[in-house]
């Protein structure tokens, strides 16, 4: 049975743990990585995450599926430097924001992509942060699903649902607007609530009086700063108008306590419970 060829560029968490999905699933595979970090090629050898390193996309050229797993400015790049593809090739993206990337790819190659966001990660990174189950359970969103293959549909669709994931379709812009609320501004007031308490706290306080609250909420301020940099910027717009959203509501609590309006507080606060109805 001939193997399926599969490119990863990018070795750290979410490559890594796609590899360790697929691998669960078939033993069809074979993975050939791709990582600037030297000492991520050798962690991803060592645990048997890639079967090969190569140093060059040039050398992915070959693979059935390319997927890019690097900060979302680094794939703009890379989509950039790949060059004619042959027509059975499935290069998939899994950025975090998708309208610039969508439109950045070159229109001879659009076909070959697809792009792609699976609504799950934790704060650590690098090969040793993969888990075989990461992507289990979880939504990917497949955007502009209409500008892609026939035949690269096909193959997203069903590696996505073969490692267990839930598929939903929309537009990059629109995905971008939703992201912004729903997962990066949500990094942005981590990132913020770790700062305030860094520069108001001594150490030994944090230590002897955070709770398991104070970590749930703070704990995704360990992500990567370059990839959430790249992020922001790329997303700036709608990270912009849900950070302008959020500081809206802390204004309207803000005042209701100054006001001593406790009973006002109280209702605004178990509107906010309602959120978990859904979510549950």
């Amino acid at each position: 049975m001939a193997m399926i060829k599969v490119g990863i560029v990018g070795l750290g968490l979410m490559g890594g743990s796609l590899s360790l999905a697929l691998k669960k699933h078939s033993k069809e595979y074979y993975f050939i990585g791709l990582d600037h970090n030297e000492r991520h090629c050798s962690e991803a050898l060592e645990l048997g995450l890639v079967n090969e390193i190569c140093t060059s996309t040039e050398a992915l050229k070959s693979c059935d599926i390319i997927f890019l797993s690097i900060p979302v400015d680094g794939i703009i790049s890379v989509v950039q430097q790949l060059g004619v593809l042959s027509d059975a090739c499935t290069v998939i993206d899994l950025g975090s924001t998708k309208e610039k990337i969508s439109l950045s790819i070159p229109s001879d190659i659009r076909h070959n992509f697809v792009a792609a966001h699976p609504m799950t990660g934790t704060e650590k990174f690098g090969p040793t942060a993969a888990l075989e189950n990461l992507y289990t359970g979880k939504v990917v969103v497949l955007c502009d699903l209409e500008k892609s293959g026939e035949h690269q549909q096909k193959v997203a669709k069903k590696l996505f649902t073969d490692i267990g994931m839930n598929i939903v379709c929309m537009g990059a812009k629109e995905h971008d607007r939703h992201a912004a609320f729903i997962s990066h501004m949500p990094h942005a007031l981590s990132y913020a609530l770790a700062n305030s308490v860094i520069k108001q706290e001594a150490a030994e306080s944090i230590i002897a009086l955070a709770g398991g609250g104070f970590k749930d909420m703070s704990r995704i301020a360990k992500s990567s700063p370059n990839m959430w940099e790249d992020i922001f910027r790329q997303n700036k717009a709608n990270v912009l108008e849900a950070i302008n959203s959020f500081q809206s509501e802390l204004k309207k609590c803000q005042k209701m306590v100054e006001n001593e309006e406790w009973e006002t507080l109280n209702n605004w606060m178990k509107e906010a419970n309602t959120l978990h109805d859904i979510l549950d």
